[in-house]
């Protein structure tokens, strides 16, 4: 659906960081009647778009993957994209797909290939030169889906979403525990400093917990200041998710951070999944992405 609400050709399109999900996604869009083209010339976009608005045509569904692999990609997307914005009847949905630079590396070593803007460097030079090339594109985006925690069933499943009328998609909400001291998540939608709260840290019989054992949650739970914090914050959760429900977002990301990302972040982000479990239209889950830092 556009963002003025009017209901038009299907025609998808998938972009973002070389090793972020793209081939399993365009798999899954195939999976669900799209036609589908991967690595698609950027010029030959409008042709495809024009022969799948024929009337009577076989293509119903269309989606697309395009990215740095073809040359021209990154000084004319811009441009073609506008251009199938102002096209009558069309529906054209930008989405990115993007990982954090832990999660890319990994792959490129488990795949043993190299990185299409790293011959001769490192993966990671070449992330970090992606991601800045990238950003003009990643701000055009209808939708940005971070996969660094994704299966490939929650991969399909947001694209079923997508298919669908975005009213009745469901929210899928990520609760994700962070460190400072290992930098803020760039994909954070709400961002909550849990660094006031007691320190299970100095603690010498919970510093080599973490925020799941029962040990560090009863040490949290016993002080007023921790039940008050999450009170008021189950209480602002519960007041804004119905609104993103209503809204159509698709993913949200409510990062909680501490000094380390082991301990009081972890709690919280355990604690607010099971709170808020009975907030209608969204599927909740954790992520705690520097649990396992000493």
């Amino acid at each position: 659906m556009k963002p003025d609400g009017k209901v038009g050709h299907p025609f998808i399109v998938l972009t973002g960081l070389s090793g972020s999900g793209k081939s399993q996604a365009i798999r899954a869009l195939e999976d669900l009647g799209y036609f589908c083209v991967d690595n698609l010339p950027t010029t030959l976009i409008p042709t495809l778009a024009k022969l799948s608005l024929r009337a009577g045509g076989d293509i119903e569904k269309v989606a697309i993957v395009v990215d740095v692999r073809e040359g021209n990609f990154l000084s004319s997307f811009p441009k073609i994209f506008l251009r199938l914005r102002k096209m009558p009847r069309l529906n054209p949905v930008l989405i990115f797909l993007e990982a954090d630079t832990a999660a890319l590396v990994r792959r490129f070593s488990e795949t043993r290939r190299p990185h299409p803007l790293a011959p001769g460097r490192s993966v990671s030079e070449g992330i970090r030169d992606e991601r800045a090339r990238l950003n003009t594109i990643r701000d055009m985006a209808d939708e940005i889906v971070d996969t660094s925690d994704m299966t490939v069933h929650e991969l399909r499943q947001f694209f079923m979403g997508l298919s669908r009328d975005r009213s009745r998609a469901q929210l899928v909400v990520t609760f994700l525990s962070f460190g400072y001291k290992h930098g803020v998540p760039v994909d954070a939608d709400l961002v909550f400093d849990v660094r006031c709260l007691p320190n299970p840290h100095f603690v010498q019989a919970l510093r080599r917990r973490t925020g799941r054992d029962r040990a560090v949650v009863t040490f949290m739970e016993r002080e007023p200041s921790t039940r008050e914090f999450m009170d008021r914050l189950e209480d602002y959760l519960r007041y804004v998710l119905p609104h993103y429900v209503a809204e159509g977002k698709s993913y949200l990301t409510i990062a909680i951070g501490c000094t380390g990302g082991r301990h009081r972040s972890v709690m919280i982000a355990e604690r607010l999944r099971r709170a808020l479990a009975d907030v209608g239209g969204a599927r909740l889950r954790v992520r705690h992405r520097d649990i396992g830092h000493a």
